[in-house]
């Protein structure tokens, strides 16, 4: 169990070149923590038109995608960029990924996104093998890349390159299952002739993530609790029956923080760092805070928000009670984009208190780290949370999490009623506005009445660490058994 891998790493972003969620943050921390233990790691994703540093690829090859004789073969290019050291191959074709999105434009997906990574899919084996790699085991994510292991099994089954080869399917949220009718598949002929109703259903819909849960020799998620979660029809987003036939190859493994990116100690978003021992920086980080998004500068609790504007991020039950929570004498900061009817109501809401409550419709990194610097607390009040990672980066800067018990948040959020010595944030567990409203109202209360509880409570949450490479030694792990314990049938 010490032998050194081969590991291709396929996604559809990665921080440093693209990102539209947590995915992107896995995908750069968890191969250099791989390579940190030894592994031989390749990193394989999409050269978006938009992609962080274009000018620094290096083209590799040339290479064609055979199609049958109905359609032209498709041509696409493969350009290396580093990370850390890691190559990090890209596919470039103009069709496909020349977009101004990376899966969709105006909050409305592409309609071709099941092509897209059909060809993404294809490409990402083809140019593993144009770069003479020989992987032992190919780490797919989510449902773009759930296509990967039925090629495996089928096209690439007798192939010498990949005939050793075993997957590992992250589903880093089972909510976006990637459903496209199988006319979007011309590519792959494979699909349109399978009878297995696992991979065709209705033989006329295929959902990428099933198929990719199905075939994948090992699957897992982000989180211990999710994956309990995932067992469950009310949390499985209808999949739980794949799951548990799965349960044998099936576990969940908490994502880690990465600590480089999110440090009060040193990071340079912020105007003052500062530390769990100094803990005098963030009431300068706070005040700062204030001045940047317009609010007065005040010494009431400060709440913040960053996120996606989804549903999913527990607007259903923040909304309803807003204008009563801004009644009392705090501050409230969300910044995010999406949904267009959640940016209208926060718009409006944050019209009728300036002095309380800052709504800034966009994504800012140095806003993320102002907030989680200057905030005295965080809400996350999601209706489903198959990780998360601000709750991660707030209790490294000392700002309380405020959470629903649903996830990855149950797994790295104690609760203050529940367990006050070792509490690091608050925790309610019904989706139920009045729910949230009396916590946050009793979060008040402790902020307004107990300053040296708070101080306590500040500091306990800053020495809460949740490392990416122990998430890499679980990881490592679940290879091992791919490679010499497998019992996929």
């Amino acid at each position: 169990m010490d032998k050194k891998l081969k590991i291709l790493f396929i996604s559809s972003e990665v921080e440093e070149f693209s990102k539209t969620g947590g995915l992107a943050d896995v995908a750069k921390s968890l191969p250099i923590e791989l390579r940190n233990l030894g592994h031989d790691v390749k990193i394989i994703t999409p050269f978006y038109r938009t992609i962080n540093h274009r000018e620094e690829a290096r083209h590799r090859f040339n290479l064609t995608l055979s199609t049958d004789h109905s359609r032209p073969d498709v041509h696409f290019q493969v350009h290396e960029l580093q990370l850390d050291g890691i190559p990090v191959l890209t596919i470039d074709n103009a069709h496909y990924f020349d977009r101004e999105g990376l899966y969709g434009e105006d909050n409305k997906a592409y309609q071709d996104n099941g092509e897209r990574f059909a060809f993404f899919s294809l490409a990402a084996l083809q140019a593993c093998d144009a770069a003479d790699f020989t992987p032992d085991i190919i780490h797919c994510n989510d449902w773009h890349t759930g296509l990967v292991p039925f090629l495996l099994k089928t096209r690439y089954e007798e192939h010498d390159r990949f005939a050793n080869s075993k997957t590992v399917l992250t589903t880093h949220n089972a909510c976006y299952q990637g459903i496209f009718d199988k006319s979007q598949l011309n590519l792959i002929p494979e699909v349109s002739a399978c009878m297995d109703d696992r991979v065709l259903e209705n033989y006329n819909y295929i959902n990428y993530l099933k198929v990719g849960v199905t075939y994948s020799d090992k699957v897992n998620t982000v989180s211990p609790n999710y994956a309990s979660e995932l067992l469950t029809p009310l949390g499985s987003h209808g999949m739980s029956h794949l799951f548990i036939e799965r349960i044998h190859d099936f576990e969940g493994i908490l994502n880690g923080c990465d600590y480089n990116d999110w440090n009060p100690e040193t990071d340079p978003f912020i105007p003052v760092n500062f530390s769990a021992d100094e803990l005098d920086g963030k009431a300068m980080c706070k005040t700062a805070l204030q001045k940047e998004v317009g609010l007065p500068v005040s010494n009431d609790a400060l709440f913040g928000m960053v996120c996606r504007l989804t549903d999913q991020k527990g607007f259903g039950l923040l909304l309803p009670i807003l204008e009563r929570l801004l009644k009392h004498n705090l501050q409230l900061v969300i910044i995010g984009s999406g949904d267009p009817s959640i940016t209208g109501q926060l718009n409006a809401i944050a019209a009728h208190f300036p002095d309380k409550f800052k709504f800034i419709n966009t994504y800012s990194n140095k806003l993320s780290h102002m907030v989680e610097a200057g905030a005295d607390f965080f809400l996350m009040p999601s209706i489903f949370e198959p990780c998360g990672l601000n709750q991660l980066y707030s209790l490294a800067y000392g700002t309380l999490p405020i959470v629903r018990g649903v996830g990855g948040l149950k797994d790295t959020v104690l609760d203050y009623d529940q367990d006050p010595d070792n509490a690091n944030g608050f925790v309610f567990y019904d989706p139920n506005p009045n729910q949230l409203l009396n916590l946050l109202r009793r979060v008040l209360l402790l902020y307004i009445e107990h300053p040296e509880e708070m101080l306590r409570l500040k500091t306990k949450a800053m020495r809460s660490h949740f490392y990416w490479s122990d998430a890499a030694k679980h990881y490592q792990h679940l290879y091992y058994n791919a490679l010499f314990r497998p019992t996929f049938s």
